[in-house]
């Protein structure tokens, strides 16, 4: 018989609907029955206890809320009788311990990467085109037409096959091979190209901001060479970037072509020169070949979005298992989305490996709220209408199982928007828990893949990096099998553990990393990028 409740701490007075309770059910918990007071929907949350006005709630044996109305055992947790409620943060108050998992299986596993002359290795091998300001969107749409129109390198044409025989009211199956539209001049190597809003208007720091992030993605492993285009007045000024790219790497060796446009004269000039010089870099990373690696040499960001309330008991444990395996591995796991941490510092804290660490962490914090709080919100808005709906009801509440994404490993370092991972090991990265906008932030640190959980449904990815999507719940999976990649829906039905379900995740990681599989993300082109705009414009 299934488990109809399910509580994940044994400190919790709350529990979570597995499946639809209706008004009047009696189901077996802990060896006596609760009468449900009010129909539940699965994924929402009844009170085991009682509770007055203003008593805690907790979930993962820590706060996620506090009662505002009389709450009687059996009923079910809304926004209108909770609200948000986190407990307070001070320096580690415990030892570090830490279990790592049995690696034995994953110890001499390899998976097959690009290497590149500084050691790191990609998953893929991309020739990025960017601009340092929204003045150049254009022009790089224009050579994005004509790259992808000549280099074949986007294959998703069902959509304009539906238009062809639309407009000529033939039902043509295919297109004409002869006059070229299929064909693929390079196979070794795709061309991808970004667009943005920055740049200039702002704030100085905001375009500082966008130039550590462009320049981690030059520096990204999966980046073979970029081609960069400037205005030449605006805030991003190139020395800003250059001097971003040579903070993260001092002696870069792959090509990074710039081009100035109030230096090079016409448009058709400088498009001209552009397309030159980038088509012999192209076809010289084309040359590049995957080679064995090291599960160490992986770098992958953990993120979730479109939450639902068996995130944090499938999805993000499970991935958490798998984070644990690489972190043991030597690799390094990047944990990001900070108002999406609110709640579970304490816990955070207590896993960062020296006080500096610790306090770093906490210093980032407690800026980001400050700043969301001057500007009229603050992290207990986090929770989204989507998350809402399926049960999340309070920051800490979707925050302590967001957190599961980074398993149980120590915290080696903890960096700000924009800075590079050079260490082994977890990492906690300052970023948005807007899905689109950590993703960039993620990649833009050294991601070098990305593995994205969602109860909802998310169609995330990235230009740079691999986004393998993971569903908290198998109708999820179900019912969009063309973004999920992975379903760990067995594990609210008992199927499988979240270990098994960490081990299955990882195998998957290591065969997209290789190139064996396409993830949903890429098959989709689903290339989004979004820097993050902490400033004012100005």
């Amino acid at each position: 018989m299934q488990k109809k409740l399910i509580k994940v701490h044994p400190g919790d007075n709350i529990a979570i609907a597995l499946v639809d309770l209706w008004k009047g059910d009696q189901p077996e918990f802990e060896g006596e029955k609760i009468s449900i007071l009010a129909d539940t929907k699965a994924k929402h949350k009844i009170t085991l206890v009682d509770l007055e006005p203003g008593d805690s709630i907790y979930m993962y044996g820590v706060l996620v809320g506090k009662a505002v109305s009389k709450i009687r055992r059996g009923e079910v947790l809304t926004v209108t009788n909770i609200k948000h409620e986190a407990d307070s943060t001070a320096g580690r108050t415990e030892t570090l311990k830490w279990k790592a998992p049995d690696i034995s299986r994953w110890k001499d596993r390899t998976f097959m990467g690009y290497h590149r002359p500084d050691g790191q290795v990609g998953t893929n091998n991309i020739w990025l085109f960017f601009p340092l300001v929204f003045c150049e969107n254009r022009n790089v749409e224009l050579l994005k037409e004509v790259f992808e129109a000549e280099l074949s390198f986007k294959k998703a044409k069902k959509q304009r096959q539906l238009l062809r025989n639309l407009i000529s009211g033939e039902d043509i199956q295919a297109f004409d091979e002869e006059a070229g539209e299929d064909r693929e001049i390079f196979s070794n190597i795709e061309v991808k190209f970004i667009t943005h809003q920055g740049g200039c208007g702002g704030i100085r720091q905001d375009a500082v901001a966008l130039s550590k992030l462009l320049a981690g993605y030059v520096n990204n492993p999966n980046v073979a060479g970029a081609t960069v285009l400037s205005l030449g007045c605006q805030n991003l000024q190139v020395d800003i970037f250059k001097n971003a790219l040579s903070e993260i790497n001092d002696n870069i060796q792959k090509p990074v072509l710039i081009f100035e446009q109030q230096q090079e004269g016409t448009v058709d000039d400088m498009l001209n020169k552009i397309i030159k010089e980038s088509f012999e870099g192209i076809r010289k990373a084309n040359e590049i070949q995957r080679k064995p690696a090291p599960l160490s040499k992986l770098k992958m960001g953990l993120e979730c979005g479109g939450s639902d309330g068996f995130s944090g008991i499938s999805a993000n444990p499970s991935l958490g298992y798998a984070s644990d395996l690489l972190a043991a591995l030597g690799g390094s796991p990047i944990l990001s989305e900070f108002p999406e941490l609110c709640g579970v510092e304490q816990e955070l804290v207590n896993r960062c490996v020296d006080d500096a660490t610790a306090d770093r962490f906490l210093e980032l914090m407690r800026a980001y709220e400050k700043a969301a709080i001057a500007s009229g919100s603050g992290f207990d808005m986090n929770p989204s209408p989507g998350n809402i709906k399926d049960g999340l009801i309070t920051d800490a509440m979707k925050s302590a199982g967001a957190a599961k994404k980074g398993g149980t490993s120590p915290i080696e370092a903890v960096l700000d928007y924009g800075e590079y991972v050079t260490k082994n090991g977890l990492n906690l990265l300052c970023t948005p828990g807007n899905d689109v906008e950590s993703t960039t932030a993620l990649v833009g640190s050294g991601a070098n893949i990305v593995v994205f959980t969602t109860g909802l449904g998310t169609p995330t990815g990235n230009p740079v990096a691999p986004v393998v999507k993971v569903a908290s719940n198998t109708i999820l999976a179900r019912r969009m099998p063309d973004i999920i990649d992975i379903d760990t829906g067995a594990v609210i039905r008992g199927e499988k553990s979240i270990e098994e379900m960490g081990e299955e995740i990882l195998e998957y990681v290591v065969k997209v990393a290789s190139g064996e599989i396409q993830s949903k993300a890429d098959q989709l082109e689903q290339d989004d990028f979004i820097p993050w705009k902490r400033g004012v414009s100005l």
